[in-house]
């Protein structure tokens, strides 16, 4: 029961403040809704609560995974070799692109 609870509150937390005027519409099947409305009923939420709530969850777990990036041993060594190794020669055309930037442009 202490489980629940902890759930409970920490789920909670993550459903957004913010004025509710937008609108998420889904079809399930008769299976998923009794699902849903039962999770929903045994951890203390409503459905529409417990669905924003998990929903939420799973996109921010997916946008993290998407975020981050991971690199093998192997590519992690090229990545580190590359900060650490002496930087190349800027070209000459490079150089003066740079000095017509700062001479044109202006910082709002």
């Amino acid at each position: 029961m202490c489980d629940q609870v902890a759930h409970i509150a920490a789920v909670a937390l993550k459903v957004s403040k913010s004025p509710k005027a937008e609108r998420l519409v889904a079809r399930v099947s008769p299976d998923d809704k009794r699902t849903i409305e039962r999770a929903a009923a045994l951890s203390g939420q409503s459905m529409a609560s417990f669905v924003i709530a998990h929903a939420r969850d799973a996109a921010e777990k997916a946008l993290e995974r998407h975020d981050r990036i991971r690199l093998n041993a192997e590519e992690s060594k090229r990545f580190v070799e590359g900060l650490l190794a002496p930087s190349r020669k800027v070209p000459k055309a490079v150089k003066m692109a740079f000095e017509e930037y700062r001479q044109t442009v202006r910082e709002v």
